[in-house]
């Protein structure tokens, strides 16, 4: 594993004082690192509770080196409800690489509480190593004491605000055994051939949970196209186009679905790959250690908005996926490429993430980004659809966006109107992160 090669090499470091160094951009990445392996190997975890996971880690690393540059101010007072955090004293010194360190490993701790003995040993072992790394360079031990006290506060501080948004534990109920579903035409339904056996979809609450930001919860609802089964109606038509989709899947196009699936159970999800993607930029870019932090801030606190406003509007609409559609209405034998996710349909909320996250890269890193995408090589072939995980090429963020949206309507769980809706709300998600007063 990465991190513990990483932990490994610094060890050697301490005890062989070999002429390492550790970058701004090794730092921040490990611990992201750390954060997708905690993301993918805790218990009942989804790509709801994640996503809102990888909001507050991102924030907090933020937070716990922003006094560190001038140009750059704390986002106190902006987001909502979130007043105060503590500050550091302006007459002393601190480390912020032992502040950033000491953050990530309490917040991440604090926040996936549910994570086993042996994945809190794991991160503790990272934070260890790192902070001997760079301890062994101070001489003022109070300095160290001072820098890591003030990560802890942050990474503290940030966890106990987290408790107030509505998701604080949310995966001791992933499920609501007492809702009652919509039965008007076109609800959702639950499938026989799906990624889950609950019969009751996944967080329908979730859309109550407090945003990031204020602006992100006022975003105006998508428009859906109304339900219909006659044959030249818009909504049969958008039902038609995956049905023929689905006869003639290329072998790109397969993986493509396989790739972009990130089922919770097998992987750090899909808002966990948006946060792999920022990994990708920072190793490429080599920012400082200021820009890599915001780039995490504004991804993740991205991503969980994204995935607050489409659950809003997933239980809103409770709209039916072509599985139920297709069978009843085009032909009763039908089954999509991709099992069905336990919950409503429109929108997609791979969609909207991938959107979201496409507008900050964007932002911070350019258009014309070209990157190779490795989070899944060495996975066991899909034997059931004769598909292996093959690297992707990208030319930009936004080219990941939409085959991430596309790869749902080739996978047969997302009609074109899922993804369209999807990919719009991103960018007004994306675009309200990024004008926030990050710099003074």
């Amino acid at each position: 594993m990465r991190y513990l090669t990483f932990i490994l090499i610094i060890i050697c470091f301490i005890g062989c004082q070999k002429p390492i160094e550790i970058s701004d951009q090794e730092l921040s990445t490990k611990w992201a690192e750390m954060t997708l392996f905690i993301t993918k190997n805790t218990p009942s975890n989804s790509p709801t509770y994640a996503s809102r996971c990888l909001g507050y880690i991102g924030l907090t690393m933020y937070e716990s080196v922003v006094h560190s540059d001038s140009s750059y101010q704390s986002l106190t007072g902006q987001l909502d409800s979130l007043q105060t955090l503590p500050i550091p004293d302006k007459n002393k010194k601190y480390d912020w690489r032992l502040s950033l360190n000491a953050a990530q490993a309490i917040i991440l701790k604090n926040i996936y509480n549910q994570t086993s003995d042996a994945n809190k040993l794991k991160i503790d072992s990272l934070e260890n190593a790192i902070q001997q790394y760079y301890s062994k360079r101070i001489t003022d031990k109070e300095l160290i004491n001072r820098s890591v006290n003030f990560g802890k506060s942050i990474g503290l501080s940030i966890f106990e605000w987290s408790k107030t948004d509505g998701g604080h534990r949310g995966y001791l109920r992933n499920f609501d055994k007492k809702m009652r579903h919509p039965t008007k035409a076109g609800s959702w339904k639950p499938p026989l051939y799906g990624q889950s056996f609950s019969h009751f979809p996944l967080h329908p609450h979730w859309g109550k949970n407090r945003t990031f930001l204020v602006k992100n919860h006022q975003i105006s609802e998508p428009t859906v196209i109304p339900f219909d089964t006659l044959p030249n109606s818009p909504y049969y038509k958008q039902f038609l186009a995956v049905y023929n989709q689905e006869k003639q899947l290329t072998q790109d196009q397969k993986e493509a679905a396989i790739w972009w699936g990130d089922d919770p159970d097998e992987t750090f999800t899909p808002p966990g790959h948006s946060y792999y993607l920022a990994t990708i930029a920072i190793k490429k870019a080599k920012p400082n250690l200021m820009k890599c932090a915001e780039t995490y801030a504004k991804v993740g606190m991205g991503v969980a908005d994204a995935f607050v406003n489409c659950w809003k509007w997933k239980y809103q609409f409770f709209t039916e996926r072509p599985n139920t559609y297709i069978t009843e209405h085009i032909d009763p034998t039908w089954e999509s490429f991709w099992p069905d996710p336990p919950f409503p349909a429109f929108p997609s909320g791979h969609a909207i993430q991938a959107s979201t996250t496409a507008t900050v890269l964007t932002d911070l890193y350019g258009e014309n980004f070209s990157f190779t995408d490795d989070a899944h090589v060495g996975r066991k072939r899909d034997g059931l659809r004769d598909v292996d995980f093959k690297a992707r090429n990208f030319k930009s963020f936004w080219h990941v966006a939409e085959e991430t949206a596309n790869s749902r309507f080739y996978g047969g769980i997302h009609i074109p109107q899922d993804n369209e809706a999807g990919i719009e709300k991103g960018k007004e998600i994306g675009k309200n992160i990024l004008e926030l007063k990050w710099r003074k």
